[in-house]
């Protein structure tokens, strides 16, 4: 088939696709259909030499495999039971720092006042406030 792109005319040849009648079958406004199915997916190969930014390419191309790199075992640190709660207290002294940032900027937002909210953070000798701990701590209540 002659076809025209942009005043440049090439030849194309649709692929052609084997399909197969299946058992389906059904209806639809009152008339009856079949399905049908497609026997081998089409595949078009072909290779092409592009060119992207004056770097030439070629698309379909075999690569040229490496020699497989030989994996090294990973090891994990172990961690003792004192670095595990160290790492446990930090993080929820994180979510609790996050909650009240958290709650603090939509108060200020409400109010009409933001300038500054997000970097107030009030810690005393590394350690968070106790009415920030009670006021933004998890619940203790459960769900079940």
């Amino acid at each position: 088939m002659q076809l025209r792109y942009r005043g440049i005319s090439y030849e194309s040849t649709p692929p052609s696709v084997e399909i197969t009648q299946t058992e389906a079958v059904g209806k639809y406004r009152g008339l009856d259909w079949r399905f049908y199915g497609i026997k081998k997916a089409p595949v078009q190969q072909a290779t092409l030499d592009l060119k992207y930014r004056g770097v030439a390419y070629r698309t379909n191309a075999t690569p040229v495999t490496a020699a497989a790199p030989v994996s090294q075992p990973v090891n994990i640190p172990v961690l003792s039971t004192g670095d595990k709660a160290r790492s446990l207290t930090i993080a929820h002294s994180r979510m609790i720092k996050k909650r009240q940032q958290a709650m603090l900027l939509r108060l200020a937002q409400e109010v009409g006042f933001n300038q500054g909210i997000s970097d107030y953070w009030n810690r005393i000798q590394g350690k968070i406030h106790p009415t920030f701990r009670a006021t933004y701590d998890r619940s203790a209540a459960a769900l079940s």
